[in-house]
C-alpha cells in the first residue's frame, strides 16, 4: 500500500513536471497563491507611512499650541505682576519681577522648561489703533506720545503693550519618514497684551 502511494505521488510529480516543461508560462500565470500577501504588504507599507505622518503632524500641532499658550500665559503674568498704580510701567524698566513672572509662566505648560524666551523678549512699546482699526506701533517706552496723532486718531491715547516671544526646539519622532521634518523649527510664537487701561 505504501508503495502504491509513493508511485502515485511520483507519477503526479512527473505529470506536473511534464506540464511545466510543455507550458511553463501558462502554469505560473494561472498560479495566484501569495498574491494576497503581496497586496497586503504594499497596503501595509502605505498605511504605515500615513499613520506615522499623522502622528508626527499631530504632535507638531499640539506642541505649537502649547508654545502659543505659553506666550499668552507669559503676557498675562506680566500684566498681573506689574501694577500701573504702583508706577511699575513701563514694565521693562520699572517692574523688577517682570522677567521672573514671565519665565515661570511660560514654563507652566506641558512643555515645561523646553520652552524658552526668545532673545530680546519681553519687548514693550506704545501702540495706537489707527483709522483702519489696526494696532500700530507708535513709540518705544522711552518716550510716551501725548496721543495717537501719529496713527491718525488724535482723540485716542496710546496703550502700553508687552510682547512676549517664546520658542521650542521641535524634532519629529519619525524624522526620515515624516513630512513633519520639513516644518519650521524651532517653533516660535508671540503674544502681546496691553498693560495700561487708562
Amino acid at each position: 500500500m505504501h508503495i502504491s502511494k509513493t508511485l502515485h505521488c511520483f507519477g503526479s510529480g512527473r505529470r506536473v513536471g511534464r506540464r511545466l516543461r510543455a507550458q511553463p508560462q501558462r502554469y505560473f500565470s494561472s498560479d495566484e497563491r501569495g498574491t494576497s500577501a503581496i497586496e497586503f504588504a504594499f497596503f501595509a507599507s502605505i498605511l504605515s507611512f500615513a499613520i506615522l505622518n499623522v502622528a508626527d503632524i499631530s504632535i507638531y500641532l499640539y506642541k505649537r499650541m502649547q508654545v502659543e499658550n505659553a506666550t499668552q500665559m507669559g503676557a498675562q503674568a506680566a500684566w498681573n505682576a506689574c501694577d500701573p498704580s504702583q508706577n511699575q510701567l513701563p514694565a521693562t524698566t520699572n517692574c523688577p519681577s517682570l522677567t521672573t513672572a514671565i519665565t515661570n509662566a511660560i514654563h507652566s505648560t506641558s512643555l515645561s522648561t523646553a520652552v524658552s524666551l526668545q532673545a530680546g523678549s519681553p519687548a514693550e512699546g506704545y501702540y495706537c489703533v489707527n483709522s483702519s482699526g489696526q494696532l500700530q506701533y507708535v513709540s518705544s517706552v522711552s518716550s510716551k506720545p501725548a496721543d495717537c496723532t501719529v496713527a491718525g486718531v488724535p482723540s485716542n491715547m496710546p496703550g502700553d503693550y508687552i510682547i512676549v516671544t517664546a520658542s521650542y526646539a521641535y524634532a519629529p519622532i519619525f524624522h526620515g519618514v515624516s513630512v513633519a521634518a520639513a516644518f519650521p523649527t524651532p517653533i516660535v510664537r508671540t503674544s502681546m497684551m496691553r498693560l495700561n487701561f487708562q
